[in-house]
């Protein structure tokens, strides 16, 4: 084998181990969510605030998890880390929920959220449009309301609890079908001597 042809074989081979995290969708919502839900603390949570940085750790968890999930040398150690994430956005869900409440704030319905909070769209269309995410994705800012702030968030997290929720089910599927680390190293054991 030639150099191009080595060359070739190993950006192939890099595209391949590549394809993981960074294209879900699933990832891709919750790093706005990470980087909103920073931004919403600072300018609503009190700073000596225990809520504050439990809020930020919760979006941080929901957006590792998928991260740490993926680079599992198993798939039970993903779906367990995938579940994790999830339980980290439900958490922040109720943070942001609660702060409506304790604000006697309007929580919207999705679909009014989609048609009246124009960061969901802009959002949307950054994950869209970039197979994987920029170092800066230049996610839009929160909105000045506090009323859109808020719904804009929980719009956020529900589509990203979606999505894990989803991606959960996919990733028990393949295990279903496929097996887990220990059936393919059993295969492989199986092939070494030559059963």
């Amino acid at each position: 084998m030639n150099n191009a042809n080595k060359i070739q074989k190993f950006m192939e081979n890099q595209d391949k181990i590549k394809a993981g995290y960074e294209y879900l969708l699933a990832y891709k919502i919750t790093v706005s969510i990470y980087d909103l839900t920073f931004e919403f603390c600072n300018k609503y949570i009190d700073r000596f605030s225990r809520t504050k940085d439990q809020m930020i750790q919760a979006a941080r968890s929901g957006m590792q998890n998928i991260l740490e999930g993926n680079k599992q040398q198993g798939m039970k150690g993903y779906i367990k880390l995938s579940g994790i994430a999830r339980g980290s956005l439900e958490e922040l869900l109720q943070d942001y929920l609660s702060f409506a409440r304790q604000n006697k704030i309007e929580v919207l319905d999705g679909e009014r959220c989609k048609r009246e909070i124009v960061e969901i769209r802009k959002i949307w269309e950054i994950i869209k449009i970039n197979k994987t995410l920029p170092v800066q994705p230049n996610f839009p800012n929160l909105p000045n309301d506090k009323i859109k702030s808020v719904n804009l968030m929980i719009t956020l997290v529900n589509q990203a609890n979606y999505l894990i929720d989803k991606l959960i089910i996919s990733l028990k599927n393949k295990h279903m079908r496929q097996g887990g680390l220990t059936e393919e190293l059993y295969r492989k054991r199986k092939e070494y001597r030559g059963y």
